[in-house]
């Protein structure tokens, strides 16, 4: 990778993913310049004008594969069900290749991307960005403080409350198209317990369409059981008028719980940089209190790092470290999000 010029980038949509998270912290990084934007949408091409000097708008995929020899790094940011194809892809042609999560939809396409960037050699890693939130960061440094003793049990949850189906890809998607809660927020709650507790290995879910129209789940609890002896318990739903706590964790020597959700997308979504001086600082409200036998105390949200993500990668294709998230570990969440749905398929509301 060239380190006398920024990586140039081909960014593959610019959707939400494309615009509020991988644009803007492209453009906040000097080390990387947004040569290529894949879209046919007339407004989403005048959004990647606006975004980034000098950029190319093609159409589709094809004409990106054209262009490898003047690139450097694949940014895949559509529809679930593409990123494997143009994933495997990108590898072939070259192109160091970041995919939005999920990474595939299948266990057979996790494996073919795990097999292609072996045979090639050329690097891949999936942008699990959760793992840079405040409030992940947080229970991460209690836990290593041994603030909480031995961790015994993680409740952690995505809720939002969207009453009707909207017309976005995502609510039009069925579970083997990479639609629903699960594929969409599991990737991120599974991902994260499995850095917290270790190995999975047993699970255990319940998946729910319940409103009007709906192909896919839009509620749904996971439970479960690590190597480790922790059990936690994953909820992820549209359906939640009041959201409980953001996360709960216990241990034998204390607990934590904090509310809300990480500010960061929201602030990206709101036209903010990665840049400015209070990015990915924690609002007011998140209520982050550790309790102990001593009672309740408030504890501070470590600051959101969603910008580490691009930063450690410039670092790995320069030859100075490893990609940010292993692409294995990606796959391997799929493999559990698919086998769940298989075991315990999405029920409809009677």
């Amino acid at each position: 990778m060239p380190t006398d010029r920024p990586v140039r980038v081909a960014l593959l949509g610019h959707g939400l993913a494309g615009s509020v998270f991988h644009g803007p912290l492209l453009a906040a990084d000097p080390r990387y310049a947004v040569a290529v934007v894949m879209t046919s949408s007339p407004e989403r091409a005048e959004a990647a004008r606006a975004a980034h000097a000098d950029v190319e708008i093609v159409p589709d995929a094809d004409a990106v594969w054209e262009r490898a020899d003047d690139l450097d790094l694949a940014v895949v940011a559509t529809p679930g069900e593409t990123h494997a194809r143009f994933g495997i892809r990108a590898l072939e042609s070259g192109l160091a290749c970041v995919l939005d999560k999920p990474a595939c939809t299948t266990d057979v396409e996790g494996a073919e991307l795990l097999a292609t960037r072996d045979r090639t050699g050329v690097p891949l890693t999936v942008f699990h960005n959760r793992r840079l939130d405040g409030d992940f960061l947080t229970a991460v440094r209690l836990l290593r403080e041994g603030r909480l003793g031995a961790l015994v049990r993680l409740e952690s949850s995505f809720e939002t409350w969207k009453p009707t189906v909207t017309k976005a890809w995502k609510a039009g998607a069925s579970p083997a198209e990479g639609g629903g809660v699960l594929y969409d927020l599991g990737p991120h709650l599974i991902d994260q317990a499995i850095r917290l507790a270790g190995p999975v290995e047993e699970s255990y879910a319940e998946l729910r369409a319940l409103r009007a129209g709906a192909v896919s789940d839009d509620d749904a609890v996971v439970v479960l059981r690590h190597a480790s002896g922790v059990v936690s318990h994953l909820t992820m739903s549209t359906q939640a008028r009041r959201p409980g706590p953001r996360m709960r964790v216990l241990g034998t020597e204390g607990a934590w719980s904090c509310y809300g959700v990480d500010g960061q997308e929201g602030a990206l979504g709101a036209g903010a940089s990665p840049l400015d001086a209070d990015f990915g600082l924690a609002g007011a409200g998140r209520g982050s209190v550790l309790t102990t036998d001593a009672g309740d105390k408030a504890v501070p949200m470590e600051r959101g790092d969603y910008p580490r993500f691009y930063a450690e990668l410039a670092d790995a294709l320069q030859g100075r470290g490893t990609v940010p998230v292993d692409p294995a570990d990606a796959v391997g969440v799929v493999g559990l999000i698919a086998d769940l749905h298989r075991r315990h398929p999405v029920r409809s509301r009677p």
